[in-house]
């Protein structure tokens, strides 16, 4: 619920456009946060376009892995 509250305080300063962006486990929590928002808060929220990728991470000294990335990008008319 922080998170729709972080975007309707972005909706209400006066911007039109979100972007909500999540890698890993946290990616459900950023679709979950788009569909409340669309849901019951901005009933006209228009989705714009969903980006999907692989992002290299760092972990420890030399060890690299790869961890899965959205990015959800949502308008107010």
């Amino acid at each position: 619920m922080n998170y729709v509250v972080a975007c309707m305080n972005v909706f209400n300063s006066g911007s039109q456009k979100v972007v909500v962006k999540a890698r890993g486990r946290a990616i459900s929590r950023a679709v979950d946060t788009v569909e409340l928002l669309r849901r019951v808060f901005v009933k006209d929220l228009q989705l714009q376009g969903i980006s999907v990728g692989t992002e290299q991470v760092t972990r420890g000294e030399d060890q690299k892995s790869s961890v899965s990335a959205i990015e959800i990008t949502v308008t107010k008319p």
